[in-house]
């Protein structure tokens, strides 16, 4: 919050960074106050005064760890235009910060099936600003003629970005050894997207039918 004093913006800072942690170990059920308090260094009642309840500091933590991932596509106007570098470019940068926030888009993951109003919800409304830029971006690009104006950009948006979480959580998560490298299957994703919603503008091997 822009409006807080310096200090009172360095504590709320230091509580998101603990709930962070402490959500990520312990997921929603586990969390306490308390505990995120005492990691942050300070007691429960500062954490009340920034935030009422355990549900605002969980939906606050969703918020900031989207409005990080967001920066990608912070300056439009500073992007190539050229499809496949933006696109990729965005990928690389997406796929940094889940891999930095892991251990929390997991937790967010499993408690949708138990608590979906305290975390399924929250991250999904949390990121809704994100997903509407890129599909403004890909809007922009119907218009420049790199795009198929025939294509549903919400759902392309979430099929790519789909993979990418999927990608992110199996390197993560499984041990099995595989014959591509991370950044192989992010250009392989891109590639992928690129060839079913480009033009022959964004990419020459694409032939309509």
């Amino acid at each position: 919050m822009s409006n807080l004093k310096p200090g009172a913006a360095k504590t709320r800072k230091r509580l998101l960074k603990a709930a962070i942690e402490v959500f990520s170990a312990a997921g929603v059920l586990g969390a306490t106050t308390r505990e995120i308090a005492r990691v942050a260094g300070v007691n429960e009642v500062t954490l009340f005064r920034h935030f009422q309840s355990k549900e605002q500091l969980l939906s606050a933590v969703a918020e900031h760890v989207t409005a990080l991932i967001a920066e990608t596509l912070a300056h439009q106007d500073e992007w190539t235009q050229d499809l496949r570098r933006d696109l990729l470019h965005y990928a690389q940068l997406y796929d940094q910060m889940l891999g930095e926030h892991e251990a929390l888009v997991r937790m967010f993951i499993g408690e949708a099936q138990r608590h979906p109003d305290e975390a399924l919800q929250v991250f999904q409304q949390s990121s809704q600003p994100l997903r509407e830029k890129l599909v403004a971006y890909l809007c922009n690009g119907i218009e420049r003629g790199t795009v198929r104006s025939d294509v549903e950009l919400s759902l392309a948006v979430d099929v790519f970005t789909g993979m990418l979480l999927a990608g992110m959580l199996r390197r993560h998560v499984w041990s099995i050894s595989r014959d591509y490298s991370r950044d192989r299957y992010i250009e392989e994703c891109v590639d992928l997207f690129v060839r079913s919603i480009g033009t022959s503008v964004s990419n020459p091997s694409y032939h309509s039918t």
